[in-house]
């Protein structure tokens, strides 16, 4: 195999499928990105057996051949090569030549045969939204998966189709994140559980371009991600997703509209108090006049007021900081409005059209000590 490609198209390539390459295993060949150069284009793959990346790469194929490379070594030899054209020459031995400029190297490789390649996919079911879509939507709604295993469910996204609508939904026990967003066109029904590792690497790849779209394939066991001459397929969780209608409601007891700017800049205000691992509560106290927002901890106190538009009843309820900053941070709208029943019942943020809808759960704390 001979193939000449720029530095920055073989950085580019190989950034991408880095992604799917395991960071431990026990197997060596998956530590490897696949060079197949057998046909008429220059294809990089990697596959930790639950995402697989396979990018296109623009270059001049010389000879054709097919060879599997370490990821790590390659990726920091093409780092660190001038900015001009690679050449890339293997032997029958899977020796590989690695030439730009004057530099010049020399490594094993392993033969491609031993590579684990991407399972094939029918791509007959998918639904088409724009790379901004989907990057938005992955960012409103992935901070609320849960990081370990202890439930498998938690640590994926649903994504349900319905009509011309997808919902993505996330939940880690304390609070959930839903976002609707509705598509061009109608599709069958579907519901799938996509691991939330997948969806981050697919957020950090997609250009975010409105105009650019990406198709996402279903099948019984895989979810496809393609655009800009690169596919991402992972594995999807197996299992029936929480009952997410049940655990929602429309009653409130309070509601109140606040400006959104003004009430992140004081959380985060609060939290300056706040040592990191400690689990000092926020507390609301929502009166018909306005809201105090306090914070009590071992570094000391705080209280701000921030002017509301209230209905219902007062109400004093306490809330982690992190989970109302994270949920915040996401909305784009100016004010936003919050509906709360009691203080030991879940706060609801959304919209009028439901396209998002943020649950938290509130916190025990001392009233008296507030």
């Amino acid at each position: 195999m001979k193939l000449i490609c720029s530095k920055a198209n073989l950085l580019k390539g190989v950034n991408i499928v880095s992604k799917a390459v395991p960071s431990k295993t026990t197997m060596s060949i998956l530590e490897c990105i696949l060079i197949d150069a057998s046909a008429s284009e220059i294809k990089f793959t990697a596959n930790d057996m639950e995402l697989g990346i396979e990018t296109i790469v623009e270059g001049e194929i010389l000879e054709k051949g097919i060879v599997a490379i370490d990821a790590k070594v390659f990726s920091e030899i093409v780092r660190k090569l001038p900015d001009n054209d690679v050449t890339i020459d293997t032997d029958s031995n899977y020796q590989i030549s690695i030439t730009c400029e004057k530099a010049n190297f020399h490594i094993s490789g392993k033969s491609g045969e031993d590579f684990s390649y991407l399972p094939y996919i029918e791509k007959t079911d998918f639904i088409s939204l724009s790379q901004f879509t989907l990057k938005e939507v992955i960012r409103q709604t992935i901070f609320s998966i849960a990081d370990n295993d202890n439930n498998k469910l938690m640590t994926g996204e649903l994504f349900e189709i319905h009509n011309n609508e997808f919902k993505v939904v996330s939940l880690d026990g304390h609070r959930i994140s839903i976002r609707k967003i509705e598509l061009k066109d109608s599709y069958p029904d579907r519901k799938v559980i996509v691991p939330g590792k997948s969806l981050q690497e697919v957020s950090k790849i997609l250009s975010g371009e409105t105009d650019e779209e990406v198709r996402i394939f279903f099948t019984g066991n895989h979810i496809v991600f393609e655009f800009d001459n690169t596919m991402v397929v992972s594995r999807l969780i197996e299992g029936e997703y929480f009952k997410i209608n049940q655990m929602l409601s429309s009653d409130y007891e309070t509601k109140f509209v606040i400006n959104k700017k003004e009430l992140l800049s004081c959380i985060d205000r609060a939290t300056l108090l706040v040592k990191e691992g400690d689990k000092k509560p926020i507390i609301f106290r929502i009166t018909d006049e306005d809201m105090e927002i306090s914070i009590n901890s071992q570094l000391g106190s705080m209280k701000e007021e921030i002017d509301i538009q209230k209905e219902g009843k007062d109400i004093l309820i306490g809330f982690n900081p992190k989970f109302l900053i994270d949920a915040l941070r996401v909305i784009d709208d100016e004010n936003i409005t919050i509906y709360m029943v009691n203080p030991k019942a879940p706060c609801y943020i959304r919209d009028d059209e439901q396209k998002y809808i943020y649950l938290i759960l509130p916190v025990n704390f001392n009233a008296s000590a507030n």
